[in-house]
């Protein structure tokens, strides 16, 4: 339970990060926030892909059996992506040192930047396999990622990892493995921006735009307010101490630095989308799409 002290700052509530254990086995919140991510993305997909009506002439180029089908393929993107981003572009001295912590993905460690490149490929693979427009999966996929970032930095909170820089403003928190001084709870910030926010952002655009009608909008929207979220909280966040700030500066990140790229990415996906329409299979001839 949460307390407020005299001096008017926010307890850390100090949640156990393993659930259950049994034996050897022990459930960690940070594997079952993975877990809640991935189910509410795929149930959200196929939400997505079933409702014509969000469509260009009412006709989804992707069916739900194929977003059954890809739930094992952007599993995988998102878990092998996100260690190795993680291993590469932030500890890579101590993997080097100490290869089998590589797999324990349990203690935390996992690289937004490397789960996106790792989600890309297999969306590319599984295009190709399966004969799906690329750009219309990874709208449908952008626009189911915010589930996952949001169970994703509630975990972050609950391991009390990747605190914020220390503040006096009235929710700051003593995070027991940062010290003594209060802090930004950046994890909060980051589950509210790219979880809440950006989802309902997306949301706008699919079901009221209706933005699935130009292959990579949405994707390119994703792309790009999430590179800009990112690039807000990490002046709130400590950087990875095995890093800090880079180029001698005090503001500039790693978190920085992988983000921005992104901006240019949207900026052209953005600027290319363009209307398209699809021819109806036999099956979207004889079911009347949804009113």
């Amino acid at each position: 339970m949460i307390s407020i002290p005299a001096a008017g700052l926010l307890t850390y509530p100090d949640i156990d990060p393993i659930i259950l254990r049994i034996g050897p086995v022990a459930l960690h919140w940070y594997g079952v926030a993975y877990v809640a991510g991935i189910l509410c993305g795929w149930l959200y997909g196929r939400h997505l892909v079933a409702n014509k009506r969000l469509w260009p002439n009412g006709v989804s180029p992707i069916t739900p059996e194929q977003i059954d089908d890809f739930i094992l393929w952007i599993t995988g993107g998102i878990i092998l992506g996100g260690r190795l981003g993680s291993v590469l572009f932030y500890d890579f001295d101590r993997y080097l040192a100490n290869p089998l912590d590589i797999f324990a993905v349990w203690e935390g460690g996992m690289s937004f930047h490397g789960g996106l490149l790792g989600v890309v490929i297999a969306i590319v693979v599984f295009t190709w396999k399966n004969r799906i427009p690329i750009f219309s999966l990874m709208d449908v996929v952008a626009a189911s990622t915010p589930f996952g970032l949001f169970f994703g930095r509630l975990a972050n909170f609950v391991n009390g990892e990747l605190w914020g820089a220390p503040t006096t403003v009235p929710w700051a928190m003593v995070f027991p493995k940062a010290g003594d001084l209060p802090r930004h709870p950046s994890q909060l910030y980051e589950a509210a921006l790219e979880g809440i926010v950006l989802w309902l952002i997306l949301r706008l655009l699919t079901h009221h735009f209706r933005m699935f009608r130009r292959p990579r909008f949405v994707g390119s929207v994703f792309i790009g307010l999430y590179g800009l979220m990112r690039i807000f909280v990490e002046f709130f966040r400590m950087p990875d101490a095995q890093l800090g700030y880079l180029l001698g500066t005090s503001w500039l990140t790693m978190g920085m630095v992988l983000s921005t790229p992104m901006l240019a990415v949207a900026a052209w996906g953005l600027l290319t989308a363009k209307p398209r329409t699809y021819e109806p299979r036999p099956a979207d001839l004889a079911t009347p799409a949804k009113p």
